[in-house]
């Protein structure tokens, strides 16, 4: 069972018998105060918009993982944070990470940035036609903009950035799409304000010209990103290196330059370890479109030596997530957004990218010890088998 730490009932109850799960479950609650109701079960009339020709609904197994402890621009405090996998060992290494960078002065986490773009494409016949139509677009890019915005109370219109390639005009429209992932917010505007730039010029388009990379990795999606952009860094000390991670901090520091430079001869955006396992995990335990973990996994990770220890840091450029609309209005993955804390509020979904962030760089974190330590195989040896 648990034990107190420092007054507080903070260790995470272990074990795979029933009385374990329960224990967890009540462990959640004093915690949290939300109580944890897998009993829940969503009403089929209510799963129009989430899901056609229904039949049923699987189960997959749910984890928590914390305390999560985050100083953030929105996110603030000891976080519990739900995971759904099917990976044995996934929620034990993220816990790991977790409580070493909590014990170490926990995480601190930065929103730097909520842009969501659809980008249709204009076809011309020759390059002076695109230039002429650039030029309307410019002139004319204020009118475009409300045109798009009529389609929405929440979101708002940034910019509509203008890409040519030889007779093709790619116009990108830019929106903050407030507390909703936005995919749908973003097609709905760039649609309107396409039939409006039609009526005016008499220009055909297409509403996705593969542009705004969406559910695609993308060195567009990198630098601009696609939704909520978030970095988060934490110093783990040297004595929490060696007793919880089981890694020497000097062995890890001083070779940890062969995974950035193999990462680029592999070509691969970033260097992240595997940030699409914890995006899945959350994503599936609070209503996500789980698809976008694969423009959302795109990372930076960096690691910088410092006086007691080593600072890791991590930039996700590309977090497509919300608090409202699609699964997040499932009973159980609403539930989870309400133990996170981001059920409701004015910038829930920025809470919750933070934390997203957070979780992800422990996972990040314990991995790269467990490589590190050669432990790697012999962690999933006794937790990913029966």
């Amino acid at each position: 069972m648990s034990e107190l730490n420092n007054g507080r009932n903070s260790h995470l109850p272990r074990g795979y018998s029933p009385k374990d799960s329960l224990a967890r479950k009540e462990w959640v609650k004093n915690f949290t105060g939300v109580e944890i109701d897998d009993t829940l079960k969503d009403d089929v009339e209510d799963l129009q918009g989430i899901i056609e020709h229904h039949v049923g609904t699987m189960n997959v197994p749910m984890a928590v993982v914390g305390p999560l402890a985050i100083n953030g621009t929105y996110a603030n405090g000891d976080f519990i944070v739900p995971l759904c996998t099917l990976e044995g060992s996934l929620a034990a290494s993220m816990n790991r990470g977790i409580y070493a960078a909590t014990v170490s002065g926990g995480t601190t986490v930065r929103h730097f940035r909520q842009e969501l773009s659809r980008a249709p494409v204009f076809i011309f016949n020759n390059i002076i036609e695109c230039a002429e139509f650039q030029q309307w677009v410019t002139k004319n890019q204020t009118k475009i903009m409300e045109v798009a915005e009529s389609t929405t109370k929440h979101g708002k219109v940034l910019r509509i950035d203008q890409y040519t390639i030889q007779n093709y005009v790619v116009l990108d429209l830019v929106m903050d799409t407030n507390n909703a992932a936005g995919q749908n917010m973003v097609t709905l505007a760039a649609q309107v304000a396409c039939e409006y730039i039609q009526a005016e010029t008499n220009q055909n388009y297409f509403l996705e010209s593969n542009f705004n990379s969406d559910k695609k990795a993308s060195t567009r999606n990198m630098l601009l990103g696609r939704g909520h952009a978030v970095s988060a860094e934490t110093t783990i000390k040297n004595s929490v290196m060696r007793r919880i991670l089981k890694m020497d901090p000097d062995i890890l520091f001083d070779s940890w330059s062969f995974f950035p430079t193999i990462s680029s001869l592999a070509g691969t955006h970033g260097n992240g370890l595997h940030v699409s396992n914890a995006l899945t995990a959350i994503y599936l335990a609070t209503g996500q479109d789980t698809a976008c973990a694969a423009e959302n996994s795109i990372a930076h990770l960096g690691l910088e030596k410092v006086e007691d220890g080593i600072t890791f840091k991590l930039t996700l450029p590309s977090l497509t997530v919300g608090t409202v609309g699609g699964g997040t209005r499932l009973k159980m993955q609403n539930r989870n957004l309400a133990m996170l804390g981001c059920a409701e509020g004015e910038h829930a979904s920025r809470k919750l990218a933070e934390i997203i962030a957070a979780a992800t760089l422990s996972l990040e974190i314990s991995l790269i010890c467990a490589i590190g330590s050669h432990t790697w195989t012999d962690a999933h040896m006794k937790y990913g088998r029966k």
